[in-house]
């Protein structure tokens, strides 16, 4: 990704050719439409340092080797990692957080591929982790100026609502959207973590990340996003998933 001068400002975000490494981690199963809108957006940001990691969990559409050829057309920044089958969201990002570290990322950005996550977002969430202090920077639908999707009817709505309720009020989180998955994390936070250990998938994994930041005393930051609805594609959420999501906080809870 070829950014701009590096004198431009973004915001209040300086793009500037000393910023760290910064990886966006993008998980797909059956994203081809989405993938290529997703990764122009970015581009499009012209932040230097920017660097895509798609993780595609051997999608039958065919979005790896969509992710291949966007790889090929980059100048080194989009990058693949093919796993063998479909093995949940949370191997997914811990597989793809894990490359990141290795590759000496210093920011890790975790973002859906199906265009619900605002890139415009990205360089409010930079700029909190560079200049606030904030270990995780998280993308909130429920801090003021942020937003769910229009076209989501009430009971999901309310759902939704409930759901970052009980999780606040089973562990003490002061995290207004826990089951976010739009997130800015330093690397160090994610070792400080142990990343590679979390088990959790689907939203469980992302109320199991913020509970582990917050029990290490990490400051965690919310900014405001608009979430949409997406356009192409059907949902990944399933039965397994949303039982897990149940039960988790409480397992959190009471684990040693």
């Amino acid at each position: 990704m070829v950014g701009p001068d590096p004198k431009t400002e973004l915001g209040t975000y300086v793009l500037t050719t000393e910023y760290p490494k910064i990886t966006v981690v993008v998980p797909t199963y059956n994203e081809r439409e989405n993938l290529p809108v997703l990764v122009a957006q970015l581009d499009a940001l012209g932040i230097v340092n920017l660097n895509v990691l798609v993780v595609d969990d051997n999608s039958p559409d065919g979005t790896g080797t969509v992710a291949d050829q966007l790889a090929a057309e980059s100048t080194g920044t989009v990058s693949v990692l093919h796993r063998k089958e479909k093995d949940g969201l949370g191997r997914a990002y811990v597989a793809g957080m894990t490359r990141a570290l290795t590759e000496d990322s210093d920011v890790v950005i975790q973002m859906d591929a199906d265009l619900s996550h605002p890139t415009s977002a990205i360089p409010t969430m930079l700029d909190r982790i560079r200049n606030s202090g904030a270990a995780l920077v998280i993308g909130s639908r429920y801090v003021a100026g942020g937003s769910t999707a229009a076209e989501w009817p009430w009971h999901r709505k309310a759902l939704s609502a409930w759901a970052n309720f009980y999780v606040g009020a089973i562990l003490g989180l002061k995290v207004k959207d826990a089951t976010a998955g739009f997130k800015a994390w330093k690397a160090s936070a994610l070792t400080q973590i142990d990343v590679g250990s979390v088990r959790s998938d689907g939203y469980s994994f992302q109320v199991e990340m913020n509970y582990r930041a917050a029990r290490q005393g990490l400051k965690i930051a919310e900014v405001p996003i608009h979430f949409e609805e997406r356009v192409e594609g059907a949902s990944k959420m399933n039965l397994r998933e949303q039982l897990e999501s149940a039960l988790t906080p409480w397992k959190l809870r009471f684990q040693k």
